[in-house]
Parts: structure tokens; sequence; C-alpha cells
């Protein structure tokens, strides 16, 4: 019977790999990205970005690990997330992981992240205090927004809205998707 070896978030700081994430203690591996996952995280990360730096209310990071829970450690590192400038404040100033949540973690469906384990993750990020989530999947054309127990399916003729964690944020479904056209 062998015994499994529990992973830290700053062992996994100091392996400075980029391709592994944690949850509950074990290492699990990240694989790069394709096009379509690509483009829609490239396109959220710029208007999400302009947006932010227009209204000076926070930051957009992209594939930043945040440590969500500990005690074992789970470290994710949402395709795209924003920080609002209140949240920042709050936050241990430091050069590694960011101990505590997004304000919205946003992940991208690929071959690899399937839109159920995404499910799962999103539910990780909401457990651990992130106020929404989106996730953004390509083949069905539509974003899964997560906001506490709320989940609501966005396609077509809809659009994405910051809510309460960035209020004033608009986006049309159809014109993130017409990046991958």
């Amino acid at each position: 019977m062998s015994v499994r070896q529990v992973v830290t978030a700053e062992q996994l700081e100091r392996t400075g790999r980029k391709d592994l994430e944690l949850v509950r203690g074990e290492l699990v591996p990240v694989t790069p990205a394709g096009f379509k996952h690509g483009a829609l995280a490239g396109f959220l990360t710029i208007e999400l970005g302009a947006y932010a730096r227009a209204h000076a209310c926070g930051r957009v990071l992209v594939e930043t690990g945040f440590r969500l829970f500990t005690d074992p450690d789970t470290v994710r590192g949402p395709d795209v997330s924003y920080l609002s400038r209140e949240r920042q404040e709050t936050l241990p100033r430091r050069g590694g992981f960011v101990h505590g949540v997004p304000d919205l973690a946003i992940e991208v469906v690929s071959m690899e992240k399937t839109p159920e384990q995404l499910a799962s993750k999103a539910r990780e990020y909401i457990t651990a205090g992130t106020p929404m989530v989106w996730v953004v999947d390509p083949e069905a054309r539509q974003v899964t927004v997560y906001r506490g127990r709320e989940v609501m399916v966005l396609k077509g003729g809809d659009s994405l809205d910051g809510g309460d964690v960035l209020p004033g944020f608009v986006l049309p479904v159809t014109r993130l998707f017409a990046e991958i056209e």
C-alpha cells in the first residue's frame, strides 16, 4: 500500500511549473489550449481589460494561480480572471499565487476540459467564494454563468453582463463567438 504525498501550494510554486494545478493536495496536469480556446480567452481578456482600465475598477489576469482552499491546498488557474480593486486591497501582497479567490473566473471548454469537468470546477470556485464564474463552450456556442446557487445558460441573442462584479459590462454572446468564425 502506497502513501499519498500531499503537495502544498508553496511546493507547487517552487517548482515553477505552469502545466500543473493543485486539487486537494494532488497535482493535476494542464494541457496547453487550442485555437478556439485561445481566441476566446484572448478576446475576453482584451474586452474585460479595456473595461477594467476605463473604469479603474480592477485588473484582468490570465492563467494566474489562485489558492482557493488550504489543508489540503487547492490552486486553480482560470483561463481569464478579474480581481476588483477592493479585493486586491484585501489580499496579501506577494509575487506567487494569489491567496484568495477572483471576483470573476472564466474557463473555456476545450478538448482536454469537458463541460462537465468545468461545471465541477465552477462550483469549486463558487464554494471558495468567487462571486461569478463563466464557462464558455465554443462548440455549443453558449456561456454558462454561475452566481452563487444560480446557474444560467446564455446563447445566441443573449448578452453576458458583469452583474455586481463588473457593473455596466455587457457583451453580446454572438459577438464573443464571432471570434472563432
